[in-house]
């Protein structure tokens, strides 16, 4: 028996702009510890084997963030801290219930378009 793939990826974005940019960042003086935040409660679950944390660039989600994507399923988390990743890791990774109060709203993160559909659009 092989080595199972891991049944959830986490990408957290962390982004970090210089003072001055237009755009905000993810990761911040009082948010750059949310990745170590992330797989240290993986880990202290017994799940880091099946569930893998990611650290990513910009989600071009910048004023909601900070924000993270868990895979399957394109669930944008926004506007985190320490307590809501432990409550999505318990409620989402663990339980299988999406936590809706901290989902993007749909104007920011409507559905997926595939690229042959990105193509025809930016055609017309």
């Amino acid at each position: 028996m092989g080595i199972p793939q891991p049944s959830f990826y986490i990408f957290k974005c962390q982004q970090s702009a210089p003072p001055g940019m237009p755009k905000p960042s993810c990761v911040t003086p009082d948010t750059q510890d949310l990745f170590q935040h992330l797989a240290q409660t993986l880990m202290q679950k017994g799940i880091i084997g099946t569930v893998q944390p990611i650290q990513t660039g910009c989600l071009n989600r910048c004023n909601a963030g900070p924000v993270m994507l868990v895979e399957p399923g394109h669930v944008m988390y926004t506007g985190l801290n320490k307590d809501k990743i432990t409550r999505i890791i318990e409620e989402h990774i663990i339980g299988g219930n999406i936590v809706e109060e901290y989902v993007i709203d749909a104007e920011l993160w409507d559905a997926p378009i595939s690229p042959a559909d990105m193509q025809a659009q930016m055609a017309r």
